[in-house]
C-alpha cells in the first residue's frame, strides 16, 4: 500500500506528486475506448460545480455483484459515476471540490497490481486515473478512511446519493461525524447533505451529440438485431435459440444488452416483463421481443412483433395494425412545446377507438377513457426517459405538472395491447395476443427523429423480410 497522506496533505496541503514511484508497467490504454474526448467529462464536472458553491461532491461506483460463491456477475459502473468520469474499474469513488488549490476532481481508485491483473485483467492505477480519464489527483481506494475525512474538513454541504448503496452510506456517515469530533480543534464540519440527483440527472436528461452518437449507435446495432430474429425465426424453434441470435448481433456490435431480453411467444407475450425464454415457437402465435444493445452505457430499447410463421392472421394483424396506428400517432406527439403525458394520452385514444370498433369495447369512448377500461388490455405507459439507463433519470413533472418537451431528450414510445387467454368474454380467436411495438425517439428543435428505424414495423415490411 502507498505511503499515508496526512489529512492536511490530502485537503490540498502537499502535492501528492511527491509520493515515490514504483517500477511498474506502463499504463495501459486499453479500458479508454475512444467514443468520447476526456473533455467532455471536465465539462460535466465543471457543470455541477458550478452549483455546489463551498461543498464537496461524493460518488461511488457500483459494488461488483456475486452471482454465485466465487464467480460475479459481469461489471457495469454506476450511470452517475461513469458520466462524470468516463472510469470503467469498480472499487472506485470520485470527488468533486470546488477551489481546491491542488486539483478539483480527485479518484479513488485500485493501484496497479502485477499479480491481480494476471487473474483479473488490467488496471488503470493511480497513473491512468489521472493521465487517461483527467483526474487532478488519484488516491489508493485503500486509504479512504484516512484521506476523505481531511477534504470534508470545513466544507459547509455534501452533495451525495443517499441511499443507493446503503453500505457506502454508513461510511459517509462515519466521516462526517470523524470531522464533527475535531470541533474543538477548530474544524467545522458540514451542516447539510444535498441530493445530488437533482444536478446531475437534470443534466443527463439533455442528450449532447456525442451522447446521441452513442445512442444511435445502439440503435443501428439493436435494430440489426431484430432484423436477424426476423429472418431467423421458424415454427419448432425455442425462445432462446432466438435470444441466441440477439446476443451474437450485438456481441458482433461490440455491445451488452442493456437489459435482460424479452422473447415471448404466444401467451408469453402477454406478460410484460417476461424473460424465462424457455419455450417452443408454434406456427399460429405472434413473437414478441424487447431487447436492446448498449454501447459505452448508452442503451437502445426496441419492441418488436412479429407471427412466427411469417404470416399475420386477420386477427393479428387487426391489433397490431391498431398499436401501429397508435404509435406513429403517439410519435407525432414527440416534439418541443408538448408536456410529457400527451404522446401517453395519444396512443390511448386511438387504442381505445380501434378496441370499440373491434368489439373488444363497447359503448362510449370517452367513458372507457375515463373509467380506465381500456388498462384491460393496455395496463402501462407510452413510453419513459431513455439514456445511459434503460428506464433513464430525470423528472416527469416539474411542480406538479407534466413537464415540456424540449430538444435533446430522449424517450421511448411504446403502446401495446394484450390479450390473455380464458376470458369468457372475449371470443377466442383474440385470445393469447400480445403485441408491443418500441422505438427510441430524440426530440429535436424542429420535431422529433426515430433513432431505430432501422427496424421492421409496417405489416408488410415485416412479411416480406421473414420470406427472405
Amino acid at each position: 500500500m502507498s505511503p499515508v497522506l496526512t489529512l492536511t496533505e490530502a485537503a490540498g496541503g502537499t502535492r501528492p506528486g511527491a509520493w515515490p514511484r514504483r517500477n511498474s508497467p506502463p499504463v495501459p490504454r486499453f479500458w479508454h475506448n475512444g467514443f468520447m474526448d476526456r473533455k467532455i467529462f471536465e465539462k460535466r464536472r465543471g457543470q455541477v460545480m458550478r452549483h455546489m458553491g463551498g461543498g464537496v461532491a461524493i460518488i461511488p461506483t457500483a459494488p461488483v455483484r456475486n452471482r454465485n460463491r466465487d464467480v460475479d456477475y459481469p461489471y457495469r459502473p454506476d450511470s452517475d459515476f461513469y458520466y462524470l468520469t468516463h472510469f470503467p474499474e469498480p472499487d472506485a469513488v470520485a470527488v468533486l471540490v470546488p477551489g481546491r488549490q491542488h486539483g478539483e476532481f480527485i479518484l479513488f481508485c485500485r493501484e496497479r497490481n502485477p499479480e491481480k491483473e494476471i487473474w483479473e485483467g488490467r488496471r488503470a492505477g493511480l497513473e491512468g486515473a489521472r493521465e487517461t480519464h483527467g483526474a487532478d489527483d488519484a488516491f489508493p481506494i485503500d486509504d479512504i478512511d484516512e484521506i476523505l475525512p481531511g477534504l470534508l474538513e470545513n466544507r459547509e454541504k455534501v452533495f451525495y446519493s443517499m441511499g443507493r448503496y446503503p453500505s457506502f452510506d454508513a461510511r459517509l456517515m462515519g466521516w462526517v461525524n470523524e470531522v464533527r469530533g475535531k470541533s474543538r480543534n477548530g474544524v467545522h464540519a458540514p451542516g447539510e447533505f444535498v441530493d445530488l440527483n437533482h444536478i446531475l440527472h437534470e443534466m443527463r436528461l439533455f442528450k449532447a451529440p456525442e451522447e446521441i452518437r452513442l445512442m444511435k449507435r445502439a440503435a443501428r446495432v439493436s435494430a440489426a438485431a431484430h432484423r436477424r430474429c426476423m429472418q431467423a425465426c421458424r415454427p419448432g424453434m425455442m425462445e432462446y435459440e432466438l435470444e441466441a441470435e440477439l446476443l451474437y448481433e450485438f456481441k458482433k456490435g461490440g455491445a451488452p444488452p442493456g437489459y435482460p431480453p424479452i422473447v415471448g411467444g404466444g401467451a408469453n407475450g402477454c406478460i410484460l416483463h417476461y424473460t424465462e425464454n424457455s419455450a417452443e415457437l408454434k406456427a399460429g402465435d405472434l413473437l414478441l421481443i424487447d431487447a436492446g444493445a448498449e454501447i459505452d452505457c448508452y442503451s437502445a430499447d426496441i419492441t418488436r412483433t412479429f407471427p412466427v410463421n411469417g404470416k399475420f392472421s386477420g386477427e393479428q394483424r387487426a391489433l397490431y395494425e391498431l398499436v401501429l396506428a397508435a404509435q406513429l400517432a403517439a410519435v407525432e406527439q414527440v416534439r418541443p412545446g408538448k408536456h410529457w403525458n400527451e404522446p401517453h394520452e395519444t396512443a390511448v385514444r386511438v387504442l381505445t377507438e380501434g378496441l370499440r370498433e373491434l368489439g373488444l369495447l363497447k359503448g362510449s369512448v370517452d367513458g372507457h377513457i375515463e373509467n380506465g377500461d381500456y388498462k384491460r388490455f393496455y395496463m402501462h405507459r407510452t413510453g419513459h426517459w431513455l439514456g445511459m439507463d434503460v428506464h433513464d433519470v430525470g423528472d416527469y413533472k416539474v411542480d406538479e405538472v407534466w413537464r415540456l418537451l424540449e430538444p435533446g431528450m430522449a424517450l421511448t414510445v411504446e403502446p401495446g395491447l394484450y390479450i390473455a387467454g380464458g376470458a369468457k368474454d372475449i371470443a377466442e380467436r383474440w385470445w393469447n395476443i400480445g403485441i408491443r411495438i418500441e422505438d427510441d425517439v430524440l426530440v429535436t428543435r424542429d420535431g422529433n427523429e426515430v433513432l431505430t428505424h432501422d427496424a421492421p414495423k409496417a405489416v408488410d415490411e415485416i412479411e416480406a423480410l421473414m420470406k427472405r
